[in-house]
């Protein structure tokens, strides 16, 4: 193995392990991918041979002295179990979103890795990219002058979704904790840490009928206890304020309406589901009669295509280097409890305080 590489043991071989495992062994060269493991060892051992690593058992992962740092692409309902098990074996850990599905269990986990002196980290990774990068670096040079609000609307189309992937369907897979994440991952690494959240969140749908073709339980009626829509208001520590609407029974297609409100102009923004995608600027003027036309910003990193793995190697560099974690467990937490929130007012009625904080991730240029 090369210098200057962190060892990498990969938990889940799902869909989204295809795109990490492409990245994190043929474009970012502070990574080593050695093994995979999954609950079905027959779907460990296909990567395997596909990716030119090694199939091997979650226990002799994690006995397996030359890993450093196991990156968890399960579920979040397993993601409790996964993240304990190697901390408790002295692995650092990246998780894909969210943290888990419960914040005492976050708060578990962020602590026992302050305990033991490893780093677990976890976000939508996508925050690295270009078009929220790009919409940072605006923020920090002041292009926006001083920002007072924000709105956010998605949509998304359960009817699909929950037809396709049943981890949608239990504990931490529902709109907020699965989708909101990417939306308020993006807005805490803007403009900082979140100070109060209100909301109305809606069940609408206790079943659903299979639509899809093909899938296991097509034709079939599910159960799908989750939420779907949410519409709140979040309150940041700067002061920002702004509304944020997720839609789950809508087109498939998001439509990804992100726009930040300042005295100098209005920046528009992309889906923070993706990497890429065209960040606008729309400026002041104190002439009434001058139209204004908003223009694209030029991209301030490469990060603009797929790039799932950037987060695994943001935390090597850590590892390896000890430069500050973006990705990192405060964050996420912080996240996580904004998320927990949300759907807590949902159900109380009342505005919640958020309790944590965490430092604004460095930029990524």
């Amino acid at each position: 193995m090369e210098q200057k590489k962190v060892c990498v043991g990969v938990v889940g071989a799902g869909a989204i392990s295809d795109i990490y495992l492409k990245n994190m062994i043929n474009r970012f060269d502070n990574l080593y991918v050695k093994s995979i493991c999954a609950a079905h060892i027959e779907n460990a051992q296909k990567k395997a041979q596909e990716y030119g690593i090694q199939a091997v058992t979650m226990e002799e992962m994690y006995n397996d002295p030359e890993i450093r740092m196991i990156v968890n692409l399960t579920p979040a309902h397993v993601h409790y179990d996964v993240i304990k098990r190697a901390l408790e074996h002295g692995k650092h850990v990246y998780t894909e979103k969210t943290l888990t599905d419960d914040l005492n269990k976050s708060a578990e986990l962020v602590r026992l890795a302050k305990e033991k002196g490893l780093y677990l980290g976890s976000a939508p990774d996508t925050f690295m990219g270009a078009a929220l990068q790009t919409a940072r670096s605006a923020i920090d040079s002041g292009m926006l002058g001083e920002i007072h609000s924000f709105a956010v609307s998605a949509n998304r189309n359960n009817d699909i979704l929950l037809s396709l992937f049943d981890f949608l369907r239990k504990p931490g897979g529902g709109i907020v904790c699965d989708y909101a994440v990417y939306y308020v991952t993006a807005l805490v690494s803007l403009l900082g840490p979140a100070a109060r959240v209100g909301s109305i969140v809606g069940y609408p749908y206790p079943t659903h009928v299979n639509c899809v073709p093909g899938t296991p339980l097509y034709g079939q009626t599910m159960d799908t206890p989750n939420e779907s829509q949410v519409n709140a208001v979040l309150q940041f520590e700067n002061g920002v304020t702004g509304t944020f609407h997720i839609d789950a029974d809508s087109v498939v297609e998001d439509q990804a309406y992100f726009t930040i409100y300042g005295t100098k102009g209005i920046l528009m923004l992309t889906d923070p589901n993706q990497f890429g995608g065209q960040v606008r600027f729309l400026p002041n003027t104190p002439n009434p009669e001058e139209r204004q036309e908003a223009s694209v910003l030029q991209s301030v990193n490469e990060y603009s295509d797929n790039s799932r793995g950037i987060g695994p190697a943001d935390l090597a560099d850590t590892i390896l280097n000890g430069t500050p974690l973006r990705p990192s467990a405060e964050m996420a937490y912080h996240v996580h409890e904004v998320l927990n929130a949300m759907l807590e007012g949902g159900i109380s009625g009342r505005f919640t305080d958020i309790r944590s904080s965490c430092v604004r991730p460095e930029p990524l240029r």
